[in-house]
């Protein structure tokens, strides 16, 4: 039986990694829940996202989290492109499926170009200020895992903003609720989606730059976060930020502790239950209401 100081330290960290597990997950909310778009390539785009970070501090200096102001506008345009050019073409009727494929095809895209840029070495971004710890009690807080729960707060805090207070927000409800209404009182519904997913995969982005602080990453490693993030949304209820938060922190605690408790194989099947158990028992999450009111 593991010491109460252990404990103590086991959610602590799960608290911490469950703030950035939100952060992850939160583009995926937007495209599968709100957009019904599968986005498989999510987890590619972190690392895409990592190793951005990792060549502009490596070879410019520039700090990983100031690296943020160049991915997340870049990302953002290139979510509005493969939304404009690639996702608006695709047939109503077999939209899902196809989402599917092409972003399946997009995940190993970006695997097998960074897999040729980078090659398949482990890379991470060590900088002084993150590799120290901070002291409470006796709990020890590892501050590239503050720094990285600091920055999910307010991206998510911005992101809940947008959506639900902005007139952007009531224009992504209506366009969610009744498109071609939407489109009656003058809603660009075509315009709404593809910034939606602007916003999804510049998520990503920041998220790449918090991963590149807190862990280290190869060109494949994406492979082993699809299923982690799907159970954080499918727990969470599709389409809500706030419920995908919560389910995060949860699932991110329960890991945590199970890791301390018994092993790390036991830990890595809590994401694989969580999802099982909502598909049986609670379909459409635990945490999520209507879809159009989610936000």
């Amino acid at each position: 039986m593991p010491s109460a100081s252990l404990l103590l330290q086991g959610l602590a960290l799960g608290i911490l990694t469950g703030g950035v597990y939100a952060l992850l997950a939160s583009g995926l909310t937007l495209y599968f829940g709100v957009m019904r778009v599968v986005q498989i390539a999510h987890p590619a785009f972190l690392f895409l996202g990592a190793y951005l970070t990792y060549y502009l501090f490596t070879f410019l200096r520039v700090d990983p989290l100031l690296s943020i102001l160049v991915t997340v506008p870049l990302f953002f345009v290139l979510g509005v492109l493969i939304q404009r050019l690639l996702l608006s073409r695709l047939r109503p009727d077999s939209f899902t499926m196809m989402s599917v494929l092409l972003t399946f095809a997009f995940a190993l895209l970006i695997e097998g170009m960074l897999g040729v840029v980078a090659t398949g070495s482990f890379r991470s971004v060590t900088v002084d200020y993150a590799t120290r710890s901070f002291q409470l009690g006796i709990v020890r807080l590892p501050y590239d895992r503050l720094i990285g729960f600091a920055v999910a707060v307010a991206t998510l805090m911005l992101l809940f903003a947008v959506l639900r207070y902005s007139r952007y927000g009531q224009a992504l409800r209506a366009t969610i609720q009744h498109r071609e209404a939407a489109r009656l009182v003058g809603i660009d519904t075509d315009r709404i989606t593809a910034i939606g997913f602007g916003l999804g995969l510049a998520t990503a982005a920041v998220g790449g730059a918090v991963l590149a602080l807190i862990t280290t990453f190869f060109p494949a490693a994406h492979w082993g976060w699809i299923a982690r993030l799907m159970a954080i949304i499918v727990v969470g209820g599709l389409g809500s930020v706030s419920g995908a938060a919560l389910a995060a922190v949860l699932l991110g605690v329960i890991e945590a502790l199970v890791l301390v408790t018994l092993d790390a194989t036991w830990a890595a099947l809590v994401f694989y239950a969580f999802l099982f158990l909502t598909l049986v028992f609670r379909p459409q999450g635990f945490f999520g209401g209507r879809l159009a009111e989610r936000f």
